[in-house]
């Protein structure tokens, strides 16, 4: 009896590891959802590789891309507050969750006014434009 208890608890235990390693990636796709600001839906984050992988089979439904990277040796960097503009007036704003943002909305160019630790960034942001830097 006591060698079926002990072959139980292990398989038990077997078991919760498994479901507890399919659970992980899921929870971290939970994490990165799809939002919108103004006219805009976009997704951010890539930090871990299947956040990454994600991103990467996302792509081909967003216009637009932005990633955001800190010193000489690109350390990605999350906690970005962006702001789009056109024609002088912001049409959204919003705080990556990661790295790398996709974005979606009406096609035209917009001023990007990156903000991290209180240092401000900009660029211009224009469909097609998947892979747009912001280095602090």
């Amino acid at each position: 009896m006591g060698r079926q208890m002990k072959s139980g608890s292990r398989r038990a235990a077997v078991s919760a590891a498994f479901l507890a390693a399919l659970a992980a990636p899921m929870a971290a796709h939970a994490e990165m959802t799809t939002a919108t600001a103004g006219p805009f839906t976009y997704v951010c984050g890539g930090v871990a590789q299947d956040e990454q992988q994600q991103l990467r089979s996302e792509a081909s439904r967003y216009d637009m891309g932005l990633l955001f990277t800190k010193g000489s040796n690109g350390e990605y960097l999350a906690d970005v507050n962006v702001k789009l503009m056109r024609n002088g007036k912001q049409v959204a704003e919003f705080m990556s969750d990661g790295p790398r943002c996709l974005i979606k909305g009406p096609r035209a160019s917009y001023q990007v006014v990156a903000t991290y630790e209180g240092a401000a960034k900009r660029t211009t942001l224009g469909p097609g434009q998947k892979n747009v830097q912001l280095r602090w």
